[in-house]
């Protein structure tokens, strides 16, 4: 079931506890009035909203003084988001009774009515009146005190960004009667959501995919897969950076362990394989739902009602071992987790920051959207992304593109129940990522056959020595993606038994390039001959020791040759062609030698390394630019045996 057909049953459910303990009594002694209400009131409870008004409509004929009668109309209109005519039947109501118990819930109910339609003062005047009045309901005070900040929080942060633009999709996306929670890959060519072909409680649920032609226009969503998409209902999903992992949730028809659970299918070639339930570690006997996953697939946030959590909903993190196992879910915790409700998370690709909706802090009422950073296992307090982003209406999702500029999410409709498309903004500079993203992508091939091959690709920040993200190209299409995140050093691994492994540099630490990077990495067999330039060694100017940041590439060399114990190898030095041959000559030869050493320092037997100088003499590239010598100053790994 839908976030938004959720909460819809649950107002129902509220609403009509609202009444019972708002209206004691009746005002009204018209006995033909007090039948009208009643029958109303059956139908009412059961969804018949039409037949319900028309009979209350009827007894305030019979009583134009009926006040709770007005309240129920009023309520109806509520709930179907009529706010402005279910407000005039409130007005109508108060005006109508001087019970100061009766009135109270009058205010209550117009103070939110208010809320709802972004008119801040009047909701702040109506609220004043209801808390000037009530005393025991604690619960209901608590509702209204957290609905007047919200008001009073609005009136002072709306203000309107000129850069702030958005359009609604095409007709050819927003095709079905909902369509809800979209997801992109990192690249832009995939957009993922879930969609419903009517309003209904009980109509489909699908996961269809829309994808980019080659003029940049979304094509005609489709299921994404027969293997995924059921007569049964397919809810929100998630998708990795590659478009290669999905995660989604489903709710009746497959083993589970809950009301609704979480499952996983893998993107093969052009194939989604059979979904996978994730297991008990992620999955409860409650409701699991709207996933997010992180760039690589490692980290996976997600929404449970589960018991002990902070509130009624709460954000949970699990994260991968292996192909096959997650570990226990944790809550996040208080620092984000309010007693009320955060929902719909999403992690952005650069892994730090966290956006999610909540009724539980300051906004501008309902749901609103807001983010926070994390600071290794620490998350910061979370900030309301601010207007015009969030307003007085319900914000449900929001998906940020890697370079953090656009964004997409759904929309309903506050004038009809069970509406939503589908809507692209551009962010305002005041709201965008302190962290953006890029991405590189291309295919792993055999250097010589040209063969797509499965590989692990490795992207590590290279200034802590730590592994940032993990990937595998395709095993059929060889394609790869990695997401490279603004403020790192990063060197990229590509690897696979038997071959020698491909070293690459991405200095992202003081900028960013936005561009997309295109690029195929041919992988050697590991036989004699092979070799490959280490582009993470790094020395001084001038200098042959060894800089620190050096350490992670040093340290793959070493488990390189220690899962290949009969290779012998050379460490070559080379130079660009500035200064005397004889200096460039001592100085490849001392480079070399330090790699060496440190490979035998850690346990490689000095009769396995050859290290040897070669100045300026076998240069990659002319020396006739800046960027050509940079190329041609390098440290070279080749194999001798």
């Amino acid at each position: 079931m839908p976030i938004m057909i959720k909460l819809f049953f649950q107002l129902l459910v509220l609403l009509a506890s609202v009444v019972a303990v708002a209206q004691p009594t009746l005002s009204t002694k018209n006995k033909k009035a007090i039948e009208l209400y009643t029958e109303a009131d059956n139908f009412r409870v059961r969804g018949q909203y039409r037949e319900a008004l028309e009979l209350l409509r009827q007894a305030i004929e019979k009583d134009k003084d009926f006040s709770e009668a007005y309240f129920r109309q009023a309520l109806i209109y509520k709930s179907l988001r009529d706010y402005a005519t279910s407000s005039d039947l409130f007005l109508k109501g108060l005006s109508t009774t001087s019970d100061p118990k009766k009135q109270k819930a009058f205010f209550f109910e117009l103070g939110d009515n208010s809320l709802l339609q972004g008119e801040y003062e009047k909701s702040i005047q109506f609220l004043d009146h209801y808390l000037d009045n009530e005393i025991l309901n604690k619960a209901k005070v608590e509702q209204a005190s957290m609905w007047k900040r919200n008001a009073q929080y609005a009136l002072r942060n709306k203000k309107i960004s000129s850069q702030f633009k958005q359009h609604e999709l095409s007709d050819t996306v927003n095709t079905f009667a909902m369509q809800y929670f979209p997801v992109l890959t990192a690249d832009e060519q995939s957009l993922i959501f879930t969609r419903r072909k009517g309003g209904g409680q009980d109509d489909d649920e699908d996961l269809v995919v829309s994808k980019k032609d080659a003029k940049g226009r979304w094509t005609p969503p489709v299921s994404i897969s027969p293997n995924i998409n059921s007569p049964l209902n397919e809810g929100t999903c998630t998708i990795s950076a590659d478009g290669r992992q999905l995660i989604f949730t489903s709710c009746t028809g497959r083993r589970g362990y809950g009301s609704c659970d979480l499952f996983e299918s893998r993107k093969i070639g052009e194939e989604w394989t059979l979904p996978v339930n994730l297991g008990p570690d992620v999955n409860s006997p409650a409701w699991e739902s709207q996933p997010s996953l992180s760039s690589d697939g490692r980290m996976l946030f997600f929404v449970s009602d589960r018991r002990g959590g902070v509130g009624n909903k709460d954000i949970y993190v699990s994260y991968k071992l292996d192909e096959n196992k997650w570990t226990k879910a944790e809550n996040l915790g208080p620092q984000v987790n309010t007693p009320y409700e955060e929902i719909s998370p999403f992690i952005h690709v650069n892994g730090r920051t966290l956006f999610f909706a909540s009724n539980g802090r300051a906004g501008f009422g309902g749901y609103d959207i807001y983010r926070s950073e994390r600071n290794n296992s620490q998350w910061s307090e979370p900030e309301n992304f601010g207007f015009p982003v969030n307003n007085h209406e319900d914000q449900f999702s929001l998906f940020i593109t890697a370079d953090g500029q656009r964004g997409f999410y759904s929309h309903e409709d506050n004038q009809r129940v069970n509406s939503s498309r589908i809507f692209e903004i551009t962010v305002p500079e005041e709201l965008q990522l302190q962290y953006k993203s890029n991405y590189v992508k291309g295919i792993v091939r055999d250097r010589k056959t040209q063969k797509p091959l499965k590989a692990k690709v490795d992207l590590f920040n290279i200034n802590k020595n730590e592994l940032t993200s993990a990937v595998q190209s395709d095993s059929i299409t060889g394609e790869y993606l990695m997401v490279l995140t603004q403020g790192a050093d990063y060197a990229l691994y590509v690897s696979r038994p038997g071959y020698l492994f491909q070293s690459l540099n991405f200095n992202y630490e003081s900028q960013l390039n936005l561009l997309p990077i295109a690029l195929d990495v041919y992988l050697d067999p590991a036989e004699k001959g092979a070799s490959a330039v280490l582009n993470n060694i790094f020395f001084e100017y001038n200098k042959y020791e060894l800089k620190e940041k050096s350490l992670t590439e040093l340290d793959k060399v070493i488990r390189f040759l220690s899962d290949n114990p009969g290779l012998r190898v050379e460490i070559s030095g080379h130079t660009d062609n500035s200064g005397s041959a004889a200096y460039n000559l001592q100085l490849s030869q001392k480079r070399a030698q330090s790699v060496a050493a440190y490979l035998v320092e850690h346990g490689i037997a000095t009769t396995r390394v050859v290290q040897k100088g070669y100045g300026a003499d076998k240069p990659l590239k002319p020396n006739d630019t800046e960027e050509n010598k940079q190329i041609n100053r390098r440290i070279e790994f080749r194999i001798l045996n």
